[in-house]
């Protein structure tokens, strides 16, 4: 692949579109959903014209906009897998605390 067609690759992952989804309509409710999205790429050749590249992209839902009679309010996503690790982590680092103190 070359770098030209790479790149079109990564401007065509990296789009507003992967952060926001389509906004769904239903009784006076309008909801658009939105995710974090992250991404990395690489490449490289030497002296020959040998070379690759790559590109990686990872989404995860956060939450949504929803516009109801003229007003616009937040609702994260509850993500269980993402809590539990806080809470697990949460309570590692209180209990090594407490060691250290007694």
């Amino acid at each position: 692949m070359n770098p030209s067609e790479l790149l079109k690759g990564v401007n065509d992952a990296i789009t507003v579109r992967r952060v926001y989804g389509d906004p769904i309509e239903l009784d006076g409710v309008t909801v658009v959903p939105a995710a974090a999205v992250g991404g990395g790429g690489g490449g490289g050749g030497d002296s020959e014209d040998n070379g690759g590249g790559g590109f990686g992209l990872g989404a995860r839902p956060v939450g949504a906009y929803v516009i109801k009679d003229g007003r616009v309010t937040w609702k994260p996503a509850w993500d269980p897998p993402r809590l539990a690790a806080v809470l697990l982590l949460a309570f590692l680092v209180a209990s090594i605390g407490r060691r250290r103190r007694a």
